[in-house]
């Protein structure tokens, strides 16, 4: 019997940190390997669903083991460090967990708690490339003759090529048959191996390029109503929760560039005539480098455990909308998780460069795909733009303004980009 086969009651009793990390260890042995053979991790994505990864948020009498956020995070964190790839391929799963934790009690909660406990996956379909406006988007879900279906093209779908589903974003007609021209943005599940999907592998960044982020297609796909949901009742701390996970993500880096660089210098035979020691791993001058980039190691996980806390308290008020005390909870869940952003999207990339500084030119060998860590720190970084962040945060910090729990990226209404591109091409 696999772990995903255990009743609630026959679960392990040992803490999931213990349990997962031989699994963890596995992972990490074939990374480089993965990643220089572009090999997306398909069978360790799976081994992690066999071992009970996806339900970890569920309660226990539901088939999950009851993990706050807190506890939870550190998990990503490890399996970061082991595979920086992973936890963003259970992003959009991780968010979609977390709504349903939301829904209130009935057949369609319970249907897919049901799936989720028994190792489903739930990938992510929200973004759209292209010259779509601001606020819109250019999927739309219809409804004839009783049959409802969604029709689109997304990209960055982070985890759909690996998943069962994926939570896609879409427009949807307002009003009796959708006469009146309105559209209200919703969220709708999509079976990914249903007639009508296809999912590329067409990722083109130099980092995170095994988290299957590419194209979506969905050409008339039949979907549950049931499904189809106003995007606004999403639970209000989804934001805060999206950039935890990247925050996991970077720290899980930070941990796995300290390891990394401790293994080569211990390694190293080669010393420099102008080098302080017989042996780089005496060299008072490479140990400050190490130094530096072991505080930053320490510094990304406990600002990513703060961070989760302010997450798990906008969780633990998610039953009291509207009141005072959600409202506070769930801006001090977006400004902390944004504070944390500020600092990893620095100092992250920059314990990835100081780990060359401790080595010789061999440590630049593709072989060795030390480089990876410093493109995958860069490419987490690049999501949700740092410069943004850092003014929502003096805002707060000066003016007390509440943040954003929702932004969009498009083209703005007021641009015209035809002509922005026949200008630019007369330059």
């Amino acid at each position: 019997m696999t772990t995903s086969e255990l009743a609630p009651d026959t679960l392990p009793t040992t803490r999931p940190a213990e349990r997962f990390a031989p699994l963890f260890a596995r992972i990490a042995e074939g990374v480089v390997a993965r990643e220089q053979d572009h090999e997306l991790p398909r069978a360790q994505v799976r081994e992690l669903l066999a071992a009970g990864f996806g339900r970890l948020r569920l309660p226990v009498a539901e088939g999950g083991e009851g993990l706050d956020l807190v506890e939870f995070t550190d998990l990503l964190v490890d399996l970061a460090t082991a595979d920086s790839a992973l936890p963003q391929v259970f992003r959009g799963h991780i968010a979609w967990v977390e709504q349903v934790l939301s829904l209130p009690p009935g057949e369609h909660r319970a249907r897919w708690v049901e799936r989720i406990a028994r190792g489903e996956l739930v990938g992510n379909a929200w973004s759209e490339v292209g010259d779509g406006v601001t606020g819109e988007q250019q999927t739309v879900v219809t409804t004839r003759d009783g049959r409802t279906s969604v029709s689109g093209r997304k990209y960055y779908t982070t985890g759909t090529i690996f998943a069962d589903w994926t939570d896609a974003t879409a427009r949807r007609a307002t009003g009796a048959d959708g006469l009146d021209g309105g559209f209200e943005v919703v969220t709708a599940l999509v079976p990914v191996h249903a007639e009508g999907v296809s999912v590329s592998d067409d990722w083109d960044g130099f980092g995170q390029q095994l988290t299957g982020t590419g194209t979506l297609v969905l050409d008339d796909v039949e979907v549950d109503p049931a499904d189809v949901a106003p995007f606004t009742e999403r639970f209000r701390y989804q934001t805060a929760l999206y950039q935890l996970v990247l925050l996991a993500v970077q720290a899980g880096i930070a941990a796995a560039v300290e390891r990394d660089t401790g293994a080569q210098v211990r390694a190293r035979t080669r010393s420099y005539t102008h080098g302080l020691a017989p042996l780089v791993r005496n060299d008072a001058q490479v140990l400050s480098v190490v130094g530096e980039i072991s505080a930053t190691a320490f510094t990304a996980r406990a600002l990513v455990r703060a961070a989760a806390q302010a997450v798990q308290a906008a969780a633990d008020t998610a039953h009291l909308p509207g009141t005072a005390a959600d409202r506070e909870a769930n801006v001090l869940a977006e400004i902390r998780t944004a504070q944390a952003q500020v600092v990893l999207s620095e100092s992250v990339p920059r314990a990835a460069t100081l780990l060359f500084n401790t080595l010789g030119a061999s440590g630049t060998s593709r072989a060795r795909d030390l480089d990876r860590h410093w493109r995958n720190a860069r490419t987490v970084a690049s999501h949700n733009p740092v410069i943004y962040k850092q003014r929502i945060v003096g805002d707060f910090s000066v003016n007390g303004t509440e943040p954003p729990f929702v932004w969009d990226i498009g083209t703005h209404a007021s641009v015209d980009p035809a002509a922005v591109r026949a200008q630019e091409s007369r330059r």
